[in-house]
């Protein structure tokens, strides 16, 4: 919540307060009008104090700004209002206010986290600048308990409603920032998945290539054994050369085991010898993999976060 800060009458000038006699203005039962002076005197305040008076229950706060010497009035709402975001309301209306504190009577610094409602409990001391000021907060006069209590309501209610307000604001300010990271990583990942679409797509070209051309060295052995079988030699012949080709098969089979500690399986083969392909190429292409992964990564957490 903002401070309101409104401008007052110029700064009277520095001359000492002097005390005049008032003019009152007396009524005689004869309707006759006559003015006698009173014995009555009135001081004026110096311009260049910090003064604190209440208005419709909320403390006004009036101060003379340094840079036009122009007295100033804040409206505070104490329950909403924070020591730090006073003062910087208070440097927002005067860009010639370079340091702005508050401490206690006795001198001891006070957090910019504490509200101005405690801090209006007690006096306490503002440095504008290099000049301090000794403020006086006025005593309010005590409420009835059953009073007390309802103000105590009415300010929890205040505080839960500002909270409300507060995380809502909160979380619309962390889903924009979060939108705005997401397409960012989008905008980074877009050349790396085009780039990545087109290796996978050739490396899965090659795998394909491979398996046919295991298939059609298969038929030709195939076809080998037959044509010795039936035309050249005898089952006689070719049955034991069948056997230790059977025989090397399976030795292949194991050492393939022993090597990939996985099962000798088509579909295992055929992914095994994809990634090769892949990052082969990968590696050809200069793509840098633990960068890819990084912004994957990054941009999985982002959209949970949503």
């Amino acid at each position: 919540m903002q401070l309101a800060g409104r401008w007052l009458l110029p700064r009277l000038p520095r001359a000492p307060p002097r005390f005049a006699p008032a003019q009152i203005l007396c009524v005689s039962p004869t309707a006759n009008r006559k003015h006698h002076p009173s014995r009555l005197y009135s001081v004026l305040v110096p311009s260049d104090e910090v003064v604190i008076n209440y208005r419709y229950g909320l403390p006004l706060l009036t101060l003379t700004l340094p840079s036009r010497q122009e007295r100033c009035r804040f409206t505070i709402k104490p329950m909403l209002t924070t020591v730090g975001s006073f003062l910087q309301d208070i440097q927002n209306e005067d860009k010639g206010i370079k340091i702005a504190a508050v401490f206690t009577a006795d001198g001891n610094s006070i957090p910019t986290s504490t509200p101005m409602e405690i801090l209006l409990l007690n006096d306490f001391k503002l440095m504008i600048n290099d000049k301090t000021y000794d403020v006086q907060c006025p005593r309010k006069e005590k409420l009835s308990s059953e009073h007390t209590t309802d103000m105590d309501d009415v300010k929890s209610v205040v505080q839960r409603l500002f909270t409300a307000l507060y995380l809502e604001e909160h979380q619309v300010k962390k889903e924009r920032s979060l939108l705005e990271k997401i397409e960012e990583l989008k905008e980074r990942l877009q050349p790396m998945e085009q780039l990545k679409a087109k290796i996978e797509a050739r490396s899965e070209v090659k795998t394909n290539r491979l398996l046919w051309t295991g298939l059609a060295l298969m038929s030709t052995q195939g076809g080998i054994l037959a044509w010795f079988t039936w035309w050249v030699y005898s089952w006689d012949i070719m049955e034991p050369v069948t056997y230790f080709i059977t025989f090397g098969s399976s030795m292949t089979f194991f050492a393939y085991f022993l090597l990939t500690r996985q099962d000798y399986s088509y579909s295992l083969i055929k992914d095994r010898q994809f990634l090769h392909f892949f990052h082969k190429r990968l590696k050809k292409k200069d793509f840098d993999v633990e960068q890819y992964n990084k912004l994957k990564e990054d941009l999985e957490e982002a959209e949970e976060g949503m």
